[in-house]
């Protein structure tokens, strides 16, 4: 069920492109891949540019973006059992800042703090969360090719803010690849 999901979440999100590319509302679309503690997840979103410049100086710039996304999580240890497993599925909306070249090209760090909600209530390898609604915040190091293509490194960590207990929170390695238009 997992893997036919994210393919049909990928092709839609690349047929929406096709569509919306022409008026740049998505400016790239991307997809991930994150693990941690014995969980993983893979997700795929699309992004659009604020076509804003603040502190524009020596080159550099703090510009943003606006990031969709929908990911599939896999714990492999549901209620701390050895073996037992708990998919649950993520809807994310995260206003990113990026500091970067004003060419929008080379080096970047970028960090955001969005909103998810969860298909279902996290209870994995001791780590519970609550409420299906999280916050995931994340910070990340990245580098955009001449050819469009970005990669970038991030850690996210998801916690519903101490709205309900437990809230032990989840932290995620994230690598990123994504196609700019």
């Amino acid at each position: 069920m997992q893997t036919k999901t994210i393919i049909a979440a990928a092709a839609a999100l690349l047929a929406m492109q096709s569509s919306f590319a022409a008026d740049k509302l998505i400016d790239s679309v991307y997809g991930e891949y994150a693990s941690a503690s014995k969980i993983q997840m893979v997700r795929v979103g699309v992004t659009s540019n604020w076509d804003k410049r603040w502190f524009e100086s020596n080159g550099k710039q703090l510009s943003g973006y606006w990031d969709a996304s929908f990911g599939a999580w896999r714990g492999k240890q549901y209620r701390n059992i050895p073996g037992e497993h708990q998919n649950l599925v993520d809807i994310g909306f995260t206003p990113v800042f990026r500091w970067e070249n004003a060419n929008k090209k080379g080096f970047f760090v970028e960090g955001g703090i969005g909103v998810h909600l969860l298909s279902k209530l996290y209870d994995n390898n001791d780590d519970k969360l609550s409420t299906a609604f999280q916050f995931g915040d994340h910070i990340g190091v990245g580098y955009v090719f001449d050819n469009k293509w970005e990669v970038t490194a991030k850690v996210q960590h998801y916690s519903n803010g101490g709205i309900k207990k437990p809230n032990s929170g989840v932290d995620y390695v994230m690598l990123k690849a994504a196609y700019n238009f």
